[in-house]
């Protein structure tokens, strides 16, 4: 592939709901710009984009592809992402580096939570957008009345640039209303508008006019004034207000049929923006800060994606910002502090990589095996001091205990997972002190399903993934007295140890408190630190589901020893029993974590959350209305809300989001204390392995 200047690129990110098409429409696209030679199929593993086993498998996209092309003497990076909201993060990061988006609606389903989300995507990043409806030879194709919903809910900037003639199996082509032509079948060769859709063609070009006439002060006196606008002038306007984001044009088709799909490219080249002058977003420590993108700018690239390729190793995907990366040179990853050895460049395309001696600014590409590189990362020359703004990525919202099937399984599970949350960066790894297991957080069950396929595929290591167990903490709610005498004879030295011991509760909680208050030398002093080091052995596992102990403070008070028989190790065993026995007479309780909870739901829902809150033994703290969305604050036990990302989802069809964060401890109710106590018992009696 040549060298393309920025002014001749196009970054374009594919958006939608999932299975609105978006896979089949960049699998016609690179059909058209002559980049495959046959059309894959989605269902049957067949194409560019989903190639990853486990998409076959699952049939829909789980990570964003970069699928370059050439058309109209321009190169668009079309960057094809996941429509399933369990795999946002990769979203997010093909919108960080694109300056165009096609938003893909289905004409039989209409506007779903994934269009909905997409269209916020580009709100959010400000996006120039097209909408395309795609599926028009499907039963129930409805193009009115879908461009009636997109109207109803993204405002009256949603304009038809493009009519389809027929549905179903009548979709025959589409009518440009620029043009006004007809373009049928899939060479959609010009011709004249059918008869039978001249009319309504006339009444959308009118509609369009006027809304492109709105957008200039000028034209739009023209307009009302009666004159004609030139076709020049309505064109120069039109991509000025979709850039500008004051028009968001509709365009028609159908991916699987390739009918309207080599317009939609040519809309992409004459409307969507390029990267030249684009201004970067850079990091608030960044020490130039207004800096445009240009090739003959200082270097800077943004790293975008990581992924473990099993041929090639660690693959590292950047967009270049500014200046020019050349194959075999040395760059500065600000963000490391450290030099990187940059190998062969790749363009990049689905799986296939092509070898190029150099990418310029507005361009991206690929490079294999660097070694401290990692996603988010800025790279440049070591005299810049350009620091590209990363990728933002949303807060994980579901957590699963990871356990290792085997022995070997357990020797490689660490390094395993830290690769995959190098690829994935909306995976977190971390162990959970209190419970000791291996915690996996993302974003959705489906996501953690994927990585433990992909570990056992790429890594070979077999993993099970469990609700994780709810960290819970005992205490006592009394002063209580215990007494241990460790005591054995055998045939020489025996063995020796007597303490009484004293629990009361720390008031207020706190941390737990060991104080010496033996007098007269019952227990000689240089056995008290093992006395305590039992206490803090016992501590470890509470009498009623064998949880850590707090809010304790433990009072050595007396005991006896013996010159001969007694040791360390004797008194350690009696200082551990003497609590335990305290712990017994304290009247103990099962404590539990509550967590504050925020959750943004859409109004409508908000009495069927707070309802479900209600069940889960929530206390609502307040509501406030943002916009056309609640916010609910609450509180509830952990133990509640450990697999609340699917409940809402369900809830809500994926429209409610909710963060989580520690508030404090709890006594659990007696009734459902009895349940953890019985099931540990149950545990216990288990056979080992």
């Amino acid at each position: 592939m040549k060298q393309f200047q920025p002014e001749s690129i196009r970054n374009v990110v594919l958006l939608s709901h999932s299975g609105a098409g978006k896979t089949s429409l960049s699998e016609a696209i690179l059909f058209n710009a002559g980049v495959i030679n046959r059309l894959g199929k989605v269902d049957a593993g067949t194409t560019t984009s989903d190639y990853d086993p486990d998409e076959i498998k699952r049939k829909i996209s789980i990570s964003t592809t970069l699928l370059p092309y050439e058309w109209q003497d321009t190169k668009t990076n079309l960057l094809d992402t996941p429509g399933y909201s369990d795999f946002a993060g990769e979203v997010n990061a093909a919108v960080r580096v694109c300056e165009g988006a096609i938003i893909v609606a289905a004409a039989s389903s209409g506007v779903e939570v994934g269009t909905e989300q997409a269209w916020q995507y580009c709100e959010d990043a400000k996006l120039a957008r097209f909408i395309f409806i795609n599926k028009m030879d499907r039963e129930n194709a409805n193009f009115d009345k879908i461009t009636g919903e997109l109207q109803t809910k993204f405002g009256s900037r949603c304009i038809p640039l493009q009519m389809p003639v027929g549905t179903h199996t009548g979709f025959t082509g589409i009518v440009s209303l620029l043009t006004m032509k007809y373009y049928p079948g899939e060479k959609g060769e010009e011709s004249e508008i059918p008869a039978e859709v001249k009319e309504q063609a006339v009444f959308l070009h009118d509609k369009m006019v006027e809304a492109v006439a709105e957008t200039d002060d000028s034209l739009i006196e023209k307009y009302l004034n009666g004159e004609e606008l030139s076709q020049q002038e309505l064109l120069t306007t039109l991509k000025k207000a979709i850039i500008n984001g004051d028009i968001t044009p509709i365009l028609a088709g159908s991916a699987l049929q390739n009918i309207g799909i080599k317009r939609l490219m040519g809309a992409i080249c004459d409307y969507l923006p390029s990267p030249q002058g684009a201004k970067i977003r850079t990091t608030p420590d960044s020490a130039v800060k207004d800096i445009i993108t240009d090739t003959k700018g200082p270097q800077a690239a943004l790293v975008f994606k990581t992924s473990a390729d099993p041929y090639v190793g660690k693959l590292t995907y950047f967009r270049v910002y500014s200046g020019e990366f050349e194959s075999n040179s040395q760059v500065w990853n600000i963000n490391q502090n450290s030099h990187e050895r940059i190998g062969q460049l790749f363009i990049i395309r689905g799986k296939n990589q092509e070898p190029i001696a150099k990418i310029g600014a507005g361009d991206m590409g690929a490079v294999a095996k660097l070694s401290i590189t990692a996603t988010g990362d800025t790279l440049v020359f070591q005299d810049k001091s350009v620091k590209v703004a990363p990728v933002t990525y949303p807060n994980t919202t579901f957590n699963v205990a990871v356990l290792p099937k085997t022995k070997a399984d357990v020797d490689k599970l660490g390094s395993s997972l830290t690769r995959l949350a190098e690829e994935d960066l909306t995976l977190l790894v971390h162990r959970d002190p209190d419970t000791g297991e291996t915690i996996l957080s993302g974003l959705g069950e489906t996501q953690l399903e994927v990585a433990a396929e992909k570990m056992q595929r790429k890594f070979g290591v077999g993993v099970d993934l469990k609700t994780p167990r709810v960290p819970y903490k005992e205490t006592i709610t009394m002063a209580a007295k215990g007494e241990y005498k460790h005591k054995k004879q055998t045939g020489g030295h025996g063995q020796y140890g007597h303490v009484i011991l004293e629990l009361e509760p720390v008031p207020g909680g706190g941390d737990n408190v060991f104080e010496n208050k033996v007098v007269g030398g019952t227990i000689p002093k240089n056995y008290i630190p093992a006395v305590e080091k039992g206490v803090h052995e016992a501590i470890k596992e509470g009498v009623l589901g064998g949880y850590p102990i707090v809010n304790i403070k433990t009072m050595v008070l007396d005991g006896s020893f013996h010159p001969v028989d007694s040791s360390e190790i004797c008194f350690k065993i009696a200082g551990a029993g003497a609590f335990r026995r305290a712990l017994t007479e304290g009247h103990p309780i099962l404590l539990e974590p509550i967590v504050n909870i925020k959750i943004t739901v859409p109004s409508d829902y908000t009495g069927d959350i707070i309802g479900d809150l209600n069940t889960k033994r929530a206390r609502v703290q307040g509501m406030n209305p943002e916009g056309d969305f609640n916010v609910i604050d609450a509180q509830v036990p952990l133990s509640e809300v450990m697999r609340y990302a699917i409940d809402l989802k369900s809830m809500t069809q994926g429209r409610g989001i909710f963060t989580t964060e520690f508030s404090h401890y709890e006594e659990v109710p007696s009734h459902i204390t009895q349940k953890i106590v019985a099931e540990h018992e149950a545990e216990k009696q288990k056979p080992a392995g």
